[in-house]
C-alpha cells in the first residue's frame, strides 16, 4: 500500500482512545506500517517551590505508567505490539510535535460519543490537531470500525481535496470497495430567490467536479456514484453517509496559518463533530 508507514495513535486511556488504537492497527496491517503511541499528560501548574522535581515525576509516573500498559494491552489482545511514548504538555501542540519529529504520515485519535451539539462547538484537541497539523488525521468515533469497502469521498474539487481523492481512490481501487462521492452546494436557502442564476452556476460547476471524479474513478477501476446536494455541506455529507452506510468519509482540509489558526468551524471539523463513522482529513 505505501500510503502511511508510520502512524502516530493519540492514547488518553478513555473506550474512544481504545478503539482509536484498534482500528489504527486494522489499518496498520493493511499498510504493514509501524504505529507509534502517544500519551500526552498535563504539565505541572503548581507552585515549584513548595514541590520539587522529583515530587512531581512521582506524581505523574502513577498515571503515564498506567496510560502506556493499557495500550499495550490493547495492542496485544490484537494479536500486535507497539512503540510507546508519554509526553507533558499541550495535547494538541505535543501531538503535531511528535508527529512531526517522529515522521509520522497520520495521526489516529478517538471521538467522545457526546451530545449532537456538544459535537458541532469545536475546539477540542482533535480540532486543533487538524487545523494545525499538516498531517492527514484520521478520526474514529467510540464505537465506530474503521473500513474501506464503502467509501463517502466529499469534495469542492480544489487542491486540499485532491488528496483526499487520491487517497479514496487508492483505497477504493485495492480493497475492491465502492465510492460514493458527493459536492455540496452550501448557500442559504434565501439565496436561491434571491440570484438563481449564481446557484446554477455552483451547481453547474459541481455537476463537473463529479464528472472528473467518476473519469477518475472510472480510469482506476472503480465502482463509483456521484451526487450534487443543496444544503449546510456538513450536514449533507454527514446524511449521506448514514443513507450510504459509508464505512470511512474522506474529505480534504485547508489547514491553518497565524490566528486562523484558532478559528474552528471549517467544514471537516463539523463532519468530523457530526460523523458517526471513522473520517479521514487528508493534507495536501
Amino acid at each position: 500500500m505505501g500510503n502511511y508507514r508510520k502512524m502516530l495513535v493519540a492514547f488518553d486511556g478513555s473506550e474512544s482512545g481504545k478503539n482509536a488504537l484498534r482500528q489504527a492497527i486494522t489499518l496498520a496491517e493493511l499498510e504493514k506500517s509501524w504505529i507509534k503511541v502517544l500519551a500526552v499528560v498535563p504539565t505541572y501548574e503548581g507552585d515549584l517551590e513548595f514541590i520539587g522535581v522529583s515530587e512531581i515525576e512521582k506524581v505523574l509516573k502513577g498515571p503515564r505508567d498506567k496510560l502506556l500498559r493499557m495500550a499495550q494491552e490493547v495492542a496485544r489482545a490484537e494479536g500486535t505490539e507497539v512503540m510507546t511514548n508519554v509526553q507533558q504538555g499541550e495535547p494538541y501542540e505535543t501531538i503535531v510535535d511528535v508527529c512531526d519529529e517522529e515522521n509520522c504520515d497520520l495521526i489516529v485519535m478517538g471521538r467522545r460519543g457526546l451530545r449532537r451539539l456538544e459535537r458541532m462547538l469545536m475546539g477540542s484537541v482533535t480540532a486543533k490537531v487538524i487545523g494545525h497539523s499538516g498531517k492527514d488525521v484520521l478520526v474514529v468515533p467510540r464505537n465506530a470500525t474503521f473500513a474501506l469497502d464503502n467509501i463517502l469521498l466529499a469534495t469542492d474539487g480544489s487542491a486540499h481535496s485532491e488528496a483526499a481523492l487520491e487517497r479514496a481512490l487508492h483505497y477504493a481501487s485495492f480493497c475492491g470497495g465502492r465510492l460514493t462521492a458527493v459536492s455540496v452546494v452550501d448557500v442559504y436557502p434565501e439565496f436561491y430567490a434571491e440570484a438563481p442564476e449564481i446557484v446554477e452556476n455552483l451547481e453547474k460547476k459541481s455537476v463537473q467536479i463529479m464528472d472528473g471524479v467518476a473519469k477518475r474513478a472510472r480510469e482506476a477501476g472503480v465502482k463509483a456514484e456521484t451526487r450534487v446536494l443543496r444544503g449546510n455541506s456538513a450536514e449533507e455529507i454527514v446524511d449521506l453517509a448514514q443513507e450510504k452506510r459509508a464505512g470511512t468519509i474522506f474529505m480534504g482540509s485547508r489547514g491553518r496559518s497565524g490566528l486562523k489558526k484558532h478559528v474552528m468551524g471549517s467544514v471537516a471539523e463539523k463532519v468530523v463533530g457530526l460523523a458517526s463513522c471513522p473520517v479521514l482529513v487528508a493534507k495536501p
